[in-house]
């Protein structure tokens, strides 16, 4: 049963932040995981603001430095398909095409994929978690086979987006309006560690909404890709995954960012493994270096441990992709 609740369409995006910034006001995008919130009574709603009728927050548009700019409400379908996507950030395209079924990201918008509820079955179930407000995670004790192996700190959901990893690895920002202004926010802030405030998924104020997401012209010889392992290939949430952005000389890493998928609850820059391999050729030394590196801080939980090799074979087997991928100077 869905709870009552009023729905308004805001005339345009300051009638928006002005609705949104009322009590149990909850923001429509396209609303894939937002029906299933309100038919589980994740939280409590009195109004939905929907923002499909607003004008200015769809679409992508190049950007003066050689990057683009996306708009919060652009679907997953657009961003998978788009010809400059793929070009400049096959990364993140991947990732786009990795989220759901296709009905889904037909519907879905990069704004709610990046802001969206985690699913764990505690948190969407009757249990009073410390995500909820609750004293304790029921995961410790109970089913964690999905849940984190590295950055817990109390509660142990792992973030669900996919959208999320490749853009952190991108270096990408999100431009937010709300009733103190517009402001920037690197997506590797966006996210909140459950030591900051197990409650929170965002760092996102009351009324504030996010508008677009803007990627930096991407770095000469970059490769990027997306990895995403999951138990049905079409349809579920990640249980490994991985978001590669190398910058290459010849077969050399320069620099690059690593960040990992379905391991913790905000998205997971791997330090460990971009030491591995940053100022190396990607020989078979280095990948077996980053192979090891991605999981050595993992603490795993009672039925979780599986996802160790898991991540460890999928960074080895993309590692190999990079490489073979890279022209020798």
């Amino acid at each position: 049963m869905f709870p009552a609740f009023a729905y308004v369409r805001p005339q345009g995006l300051q009638d928006a932040v002005d609705r949104l910034s009322r009590d149990h006001a909850h923001v429509h995008a396209g609303g894939t995981d937002l029906l299933g919130c309100l038919r589980d009574e994740v939280f409590p709603v009195q109004t939905l603001v929907s923002l499909s009728g607003v004008e200015g927050l769809d679409g992508i548009k190049g950007r003066s430095d050689g990057g683009l700019t996306i708009g919060a409400m652009t679907t997953l379908t657009t961003i998978a398909e788009h010809a400059e996507v793929n070009r400049l950030y096959p990364g993140l395209a991947q990732a786009a095409a990795a989220v759901g079924s296709p009905q889904l990201r037909n519907q879905g918008t990069l704004g709610g994929n990046l802001c969206q509820k985690p699913r764990c079955w505690y948190y969407r179930g009757d249990f009073h978690c410390l995500r909820k407000g609750g004293d304790h995670c029921y995961a410790v004790a109970g089913e964690n086979q999905y849940h984190c192996i590295m950055g817990g700190e109390g509660c142990y959901i792992v973030h669900p987006s996919d959208t999320a990893s490749a853009l952190v690895s991108l270096d990408a920002e999100v431009q937010v309006v709300g009733p103190k202004g517009s402001r920037r926010i690197p997506v590797s802030e966006l996210h909140m560690r459950p030591a900051q405030d197990p409650t929170r998924e965002t760092v996102l104020a009351d009324g504030e909404v996010i508008v677009q997401v803007n990627l930096p012209g991407p770095p000469s010889g970059l490769y990027s890709a997306y990895r995403k392992i999951r138990t049905r290939r079409s349809w579920d949430f990640a249980i490994a995954g991985c978001a590669l952005a190398l910058a290459m000389d010849g077969d050399t890493v320069r620099d690059c960012r690593v960040v990992l998928s379905a391991a913790a609850p905000v998205p997971w820059r791997s330090s460990e493994t971009e030491h591995a391999i940053r100022g190396r050729p990607l020989d078979a030394s280095a990948i077996q270096e980053a192979r090891e590196a991605v999981v050595a801080n993992a603490a795993p939980m009672t039925k979780n441990g599986y996802k160790l090799p898991l991540f460890k074979g999928m960074i080895e087997e993309e590692l190999h992709r990079a490489a073979a991928a890279a022209v020798p100077g």
